[in-house]
């Protein structure tokens, strides 16, 4: 299971590290290597029961997606598109 979600981990990063031009796909990058790292904390939780932070982890996960979700929205309406290159975000 571990080297599952370790796996997930890593695609995940690779997949942020070259597809930095749509702001969704980075977005979705990120949300895969979350998701490792929840497995691996899941796997982990067996064995030392912390069980509690691993379900405080899966609520932080939601919060943050929709966090990311309303920003591309508002990205999305505001500049027409999820380009990274069309928009200066740090404006």
């Amino acid at each position: 299971m571990i080297s599952i979600s370790l796996l997930m981990f890593f695609i995940g990063l690779l997949s942020f590290i070259f597809n930095k031009k749509h702001i969704l796909a980075m977005l979705l990058s990120m949300e895969i290597m979350v998701v490792g790292l929840f497995l691996i904390m899941l796997s982990c939780s067996f064995i030392n029961s912390l069980i509690e932070f691993t379900m405080i982890f899966l609520i932080m996960i939601v919060c943050e997606s929709c966090l990311g979700l309303s920003l591309l929205i508002l990205i999305m309406n505001f500049y027409g598109n999820d380009l990274i290159c069309s928009a200066n975000l740090l404006n």
